[in-house]
């Protein structure tokens, strides 16, 4: 499928639905067995998200499971209650190694999978700050574990992943959190390694990567626009408190955005999102209120030049 003009013009927005970064005592409303995924995940897409990201969770404590039978569950479930485009994570959580990041992915042959374009310092550890008290013995050393971490992300790691999944049709959600990362990708373009038209989503606000400053996500965006040109679909993603601003922004300068609980547990300031829904109504709002129009999900498929729903392996 290919995207016409008009198509090109729509906003996609991704939700995000759970992730690895937040924890079960952050919020009430972080969704950790598959019936709160599934509940959310479709919840998201009737909201306005023509793609969903999806990690998985140990139902009984909330770590992060990147084991291919924790995604079973719920992936049919969504897959049969919507029409979304659905991205299953290669990243995991940074502690995992490559190999069990990438299974899940391989197994399910997904439209799109996320991958990471570099290694980096990921630092969670500030969070302690601000959340004190856990239910999980996993959960503060989850976070104070990240003051000595580095998320590994070698060239030997993103071309296992690319030699794992490319041949299934899957097409990636390239995760740059920093200049450089654009350049990974260029360097995996150059060696034919990687298909245009590259889905870039661009990370701000994360410790480690690059900041949230608007000059920091126009420095993104033209650095992308000079490697890759016509050749790419920009997306952006803020960090926490970063989240709405930075989407704003990326809109208005014709990119796509992704919000969801993985990257922000907030609403507005002080205020926590009762659900992935509320903030995909709230970014889909945001974006009308520009003149643009959201993408349905096989426009979506169509800008990204997606296998289809009916390709996958669940």
């Amino acid at each position: 499928m290919k995207a016409t003009s008009s198509q090109s013009r729509k906003v996609i927005i991704t939700c995000a639905v759970t992730g690895a970064i937040h924890t079960p005592s952050m919020t009430p409303y972080l969704p950790v067995t598959p019936e709160e995924i599934t509940r959310e995940a479709v919840a998201a897409a009737e909201a306005g998200a023509s793609i969903l990201h999806l990690h998985a969770r140990d139902p009984q404590t909330g770590r992060p499971d990147q084991s291919v039978g924790a995604f079973e569950p719920f992936l049919p479930r969504i897959k049969q209650a919507t029409d979304a485009v659905i991205n299953i994570t290669t990243g995991g959580s940074p502690y995992m190694s490559v190999a069990e990041r990438a299974a899940p992915a391989a197994t399910y042959q997904p439209e799109v999978a996320s991958l990471n374009m570099g290694s980096m310092n990921f630092g969670l550890y500030p969070m302690l700050k601000r959340f004190t008290e856990f239910k999980h013995d996993w959960e503060r050393e989850h976070l104070e574990g990240s003051r000595d971490l580095v998320f590994r992300n070698s060239f030997k790691d993103i071309e296992y992943v690319l030699e794992t999944c490319y041949g299934n049709g899957t097409r990636f959600e390239f995760e740059c959190y920093d200049i450089s990362h654009l350049y990974n990708l260029a360097h995996f373009a150059d060696r034919g390694l990687v298909k245009a038209p590259f889905f870039v989503q661009s990370v701000f606000g994360i410790l480690g990567g690059i900041g949230g400053h608007p000059e920091d996500v126009l420095h993104m965006k033209r650095t992308a626009d000079r490697l890759f040109g016509a050749e790419f679909r920009w997306s952006v993603l803020g960090a926490g408190a970063n989240q709405f601003r930075i989407a704003a922004q990326a809109a208005a300068l014709g990119g796509n955005v992704r919000v969801g609980l993985e990257d922000s547990i907030w609403a507005g300031r002080g205020e926590l999102a009762t659900s992935n829904a509320v903030q995909v109504t709230k970014v889909r709002q945001i974006i009308e209120g520009l003149g643009l129009e959201v993408a349905t999900p096989e426009e979506a498929r169509a800008i990204l030049d997606l296998k289809g729903g009916d390709q996958v392996a669940f």
